[in-house]
């Protein structure tokens, strides 16, 4: 399992990147949960993420937890930071 603090900083808000996130962790067979404050929802789940949301400034933790965790890491780590 992986876990890291990850503070977005994506330019766009709303739905669109919501669902880009959760295209994202659905293309790695790991498990993605993301929490923010007591909130824990699971990154492929879209009803999940869009309760959670995606703001620029905001603190997230991201836990990845499978045979690809490596890679589903990455890819989500470069997304919220935007790059």
């Amino acid at each position: 399992m992986i876990e890291k603090n990850v503070e977005v900083n994506i330019a766009e808000e709303g739905a669109r990147p919501i669902a880009k996130l959760v295209q994202i962790a659905s293309q790695y067979q790991s498990k993605v949960n993301i929490r923010q404050n007591e909130k824990l929802v699971n990154a492929k789940s879209i009803m999940g993420m869009m309760t959670l949301g995606l703001v620029a400034g905001q603190s997230l933790e991201v836990a990845v937890d499978g045979e690809d965790e490596a890679d589903a890491m990455n890819s989500i780590e470069q997304f919220l930071l935007g790059k």
